[in-house]
This record gives structure tokens, sequence and C-alpha cells, in this order.
């Protein structure tokens, strides 16, 4: 998704972080965003600067207190640290981030439903195409991802696409978040490599 909207940064550019997380049973994003909001924000941020975007926002689902907290407090740090705003530690990217919650309906996770929210409107899906790499919020290029893609984007950067490629099986490297609850005897979120047996 990313090489949709690689090259030139644009007057206006955005990536926005899906954690809506409207499935039933599922907490994810909600376990990604209260352990470690600053590797989310670092992966957005990769994302916007691999992308010449210039602002990012992270969708939390109306509600979810705990995430939308940790998370609003942790770009208050990256904006502190230098890590967020005009010309980023000192270079000539600048990019903004900000929190924006959803409503309390499945729908309203569809990557073009985000946008409508940002755009002040209803959470109703767009048809496609226009793709939003074209076409976006207010019509200029977006990229939108999950929160696991985003968490992710640090450690790739760091070990290297090969290495996140093996830690999977032929054609799904790397590996995945799941969420058990229910009547089970160990409920929560587990990260699975899907290459051992």
């Amino acid at each position: 998704k990313w090489g949709f909207m690689a090259g030139p940064a644009g007057p206006k550019k955005y990536i926005l972080c899906n954690c809506e997380e409207g499935d039933p049973g599922a907490y994810n994003d909600k376990g990604i965003l209260e352990s470690d909001p600053h590797t989310l924000l670092e992966g957005v941020t990769i994302a916007g600067y691999a992308t010449g975007a210039s602002n990012g926002f992270v969708f939390i689902r109306h509600g979810h207190d705990g995430p939308i907290d940790r998370t609003e407090h942790a770009i208050e740090q990256a904006y502190e640290a230098g890590l967020l705003g005009e010309k980023i530690l000192g270079s000539d990217f600048s990019f903004d981030i900000e929190v924006s919650l959803t409503g309390e309906s499945y729908v309203a996770g569809e990557e073009t439903a985000l946008m409508d929210s940002i755009e002040g409107k209803r959470a109703m899906p767009r048809f496609k195409p226009p793709f939003p790499a074209q076409y976006g919020v207010y019509g200029k290029p977006t990229t939108v991802n999950n929160a696991e893609t985003f968490a992710s984007a640090p450690t790739i950067m760091r070990k290297g696409g090969d290495w996140f490629r093996e830690l999977g099986v032929e054609n799904s490297g790397g590996t995945k978040l799941f969420s058990v609850s229910g009547h089970v005897a160990k409920p929560g979120n587990f990260e699975v490599n899907l290459g051992l047996p």
C-alpha cells in the first residue's frame, strides 16, 4: 500500500492507522495501544516518511479510554522529544499525528468510512474506485493500515524484510496476533509465528 503513495512529498498526504477494532472478542489493537503506543507511532511516522505524507491519524473506538489516554500521552511525549512536528530531529521531514475517535458501529472501521469521519461526515463506506491512495481524505492521497502493521514496521526496519519473512511460512511471512477470549483457560493476545509446527 505504501508504494502507491511513494514519491515526492505533497502539500497534503495522509496516513491512517485503523485501531477501530469492531470485531467481537478481538483486542489486538487495544493490547498494542495499551502496552506500547510509542512503537505504533514510530511505525505511522515511518509510513509518513516513506510516502511523503504530512499528517497521521490514529483511529480508536470511542469508549476505549485506556488506549485513547495512552496514545494521546505518547503523542504528547513524541512532540516534546522532537519526534513529531516540524523538522523532526532537525531534518526536512515534518509530520503530525492526532487521535481520532470512531463511532461504535462495525462499519466505522472500514477504511473509507474512517475518511468520512475525518471530514466530519457520517462514517459510511465509499464506492471504489477511486481508491484511497488516489483520492482519500479531502481528495488527497491516503494510506490506511491496521495497528499491527504499523507496530511491526520499526522492527522490520531494524532487522530487515528477509528476517520478518523467514518467521512465517511460504507466501505468509511474519507473525500474527490472535485474541483468545471466552470460556478458555488462558485468555489474552498471543503473537504466533505461523512457521512453527
